[in-house]
């Protein structure tokens, strides 16, 4: 006659469940990555292009200007810089310190785009240059135009953001930089006491003197 046991075979569910977790970090991550190196890279590109032309009225005739984005304002190539910063510095701390410059990856990125997106109308860089150019103080610049770049500027700032919220959603997943060079307090291994080298071999006598030894002492 069989007998049936009553008590629950365990099942190995611990595997099964962190594995979507372990997939949705690395998703998490790798999303994070290429959102704030492509986001900074197309800020500290496109801050370079030109942002607004114009002519200004020279004599008889009228000068062609023009105005990138770093005459308009460099606070969008300076913060991209801050947030390339604060995403490496991610993995180098954890915890609340994860969280201050996941922080300050998306202030960046926001402060980037806005700023990008409050010089797409800026008149006041060309007027400026305008006033240089003719040495009249009150010249100004005629036929204004700006172009897209400001936009795209814009853009990357907000792919800078978007890398900051990831890094504030999941960065707690996410894997930190090496301890293996961080003090832990634990005792390391003592290296074993050199021996004295013995004076019939003749190679232990030059081993000792590339050491900075002196072969004649006694240990």
């Amino acid at each position: 006659m069989e007998y049936v046991s009553a008590v629950p075979v365990p099942q190995p569910r611990t595997r099964a469940a962190s594995a979507p977790d372990s997939a949705g970090s690395r998703r998490s991550l790798a999303a994070g990555l290429l959102l704030g190196a492509a986001g900074a890279t197309v800020v500290l590109l496109a801050s370079g292009r030109t942002w607004a032309e114009g002519r200004a009225a020279v004599g008889g005739g009228t000068l062609p200007l023009s105005a990138d984005g770093r005459d308009v304002t460099g606070l969008p190539a300076a913060l991209a810089v801050v947030g390339l910063a604060a995403l490496v510095a991610v993995f180098a701390v954890r915890g609340a310190g994860r969280l201050l410059v996941a922080g300050l990856l998306a202030v960046s990125g926001l402060g980037a785009g806005l700023s990008a997106f409050a010089g797409a109308s800026d008149s006041a860089a060309l007027d400026e240059k305008a006033a240089q150019t003719t040495g009249n103080t009150a010249a100004t610049v005629e036929a204004l135009s700006h172009t897209a770049w400001p936009y795209l500027t814009a853009a990357g700032g907000l792919l800078i953001l978007l890398a900051g919220l990831l890094a504030l959603r999941y960065g707690r997943h996410w894997p930190a930089m090496s301890g293996r060079y961080e003090r832990d307090g634990t005792p390391r291994p003592r290296k074993a006491p050199r021996t004295a080298p013995d004076p019939d071999r003749p190679e232990d006598l030059w081993k000792a003197l590339d050491r900075g030894e002196d072969p004649t002492r006694e240990v």
